[in-house]
C-alpha cells in the first residue's frame, strides 16, 4: 500500500459528468464519497468501486477509482471476489434498494456472515427510479405507483432490520440532506475492519414523494449521536432501527466493538501459510495474492 498522503475531495472525481436527473439525491452521496476518500488518503489506483445496474450505480464511473459496473443485484459477490483476490484493495460496494434488497437480496446476508472488509453504501429512495416508477422492496404498504395503481400490497423491507439481523458488525445511516455528515459516516464505514453497510437515503425527485424529498429530510432527521445512543448497544440499534419509514435517523446504528478478523485477513493469512510451507503454485489460493 502507498503512505498516507494529503488527496483532496477533487482527486477522486472523474471527468465524467454525471447524468442523473437535476436534484437527485445521488449528487449528494458521490460528493460526500469524494470528500470520505479525501480522508481516508489511499490514491485511486488503491480502490475498486463495484456497483450493480440501476441510476445509483452509475456512481464508480463518476469516481478515478478502478469501477465495474455489474449486472443487477451482483455488486456484493464481484466485490468479493475482488477482496478475495486482492485483500489489500479498499473495496467499495454500491446499488440501489431495488438492486439489493430485490433481485440481490440474497447476496447480502452471505456477505454479511463473510464479514469481508467491504463498504456496502445502498442509495435507497423506496422506487424503481431508472425503469420509471415501479414499486421497490422498500416502498410502503399502500403506495400508488405506474404499475401498481391500487397501491402496494405488500409489507415493505427495513433494510436496517436486515442486515442487523444477518448479523451486520457496522450498520449507519446518512442522507444527502447532511452531507458533511454523509461523508464522515461513509469514512467510519471504511476504517471499520470488516463489512460495513450504509444505508442512504436519496431521494428521487422525478418519481419520489415530496416528503422524502432533500428539503423536507432537513427538516425531520435526527441524529443519533445527537439523542444518546451508544453504537455498541445492538438491541438499542434493533429498536431504532424499527422506526424506519417514519423517522429518519442519521449516523451509526451499530458497530461491533469487537468484529474479530475480517474473511480476506484470513484469506491472505492462509495464503501465507500455504506459501511458507512451499504449497504447490496450482492451488488455488496461492494465486489469491500477487508476489
Amino acid at each position: 500500500m502507498s503512505a498516507t498522503i494529503e488527496f483532496t475531495p477533487k482527486d477522486f472525481k472523474s471527468s465524467l459528468k454525471p447524468i442523473w436527473c437535476p436534484g437527485c439525491g445521488d449528487f449528494g452521496v458521490v460528493t460526500a464519497i469524494y470528500k470520505a476518500l479525501a480522508a481516508i488518503g489511499r490514491p485511486s489506483h488503491e480502490i475498486a468501486f463495484i456497483s450493480g445496474i440501476g441510476c445509483s450505480s452509475r456512481i464508480p464511473g463518476y469516481t478515478t477509482a478502478y469501477g465495474f459496473n455489474t449486472i443487477h443485484g451482483r455488486a456484493l459477490p464481484i466485490a468479493q471476489g475482488v477482496k478475495s483476490a486482492n485483500p489489500d484493495l479498499l473495496v467499495l460496494a454500491a446499488g440501489g434498494d431495488g438492486d439489493g434488497f430485490s433481485i440481490g437480496g440474497n447476496h447480502v446476508g452471505h456477505a454479511i456472515r463473510r464479514n469481508m472488509d467491504i463498504t456496502y453504501i445502498v442509495m435507497d429512495n423506496q422506487i424503481y427510479g431508472l425503469t420509471k416508477g415501479q414499486l421497490s422492496p422498500t416502498s410502503d404498504q399502500g403506495r400508488v405507483t405506474v404499475s401498481s395503481q391500487h397501491g402496494s400490497m405488500e409489507t415493505p423491507v427495513n433494510p436496517l432490520r436486515y442486515v442487523l439481523g444477518y448479523g451486520c458488525k457496522f450498520v449507519a445511516q446518512g442522507t444527502p440532506a447532511d452531507m458533511n455528515g454523509l461523508a464522515k459516516i461513509i469514512e467510519e464505514g471504511i476504517r471499520f475492519p470488516g463489512f460495513s453497510f450504509i444505508n442512504v437515503q436519496s431521494p428521487c425527485v422525478t418519481y419520489g414523494r415530496p416528503q422524502d424529498q432533500v428539503k423536507a429530510q432537513r427538516e425531520k432527521m435526527q441524529s443519533l449521536e445527537e439523542l444518546g445512543h451508544d453504537p455498541a448497544n445492538q438491541l438499542k440499534a434493533y429498536d431504532l432501527a424499527e422506526d424506519y419509514g417514519n423517522k429518519l435517523y442519521t449516523g451509526i446504528f451499530y458497530k461491533d466493538p469487537n468484529p474479530g478478523t475480517s474473511m480476506d485477513r484470513l484469506i491472505k493469512q492462509r495464503v501465507q501459510e500455504l506459501n511458507g510451507k512451499g504449497a504447490p503454485k496450482s492451488d488455488i489460493l496461492s494465486r489469491f495474492l500477487p508476489k
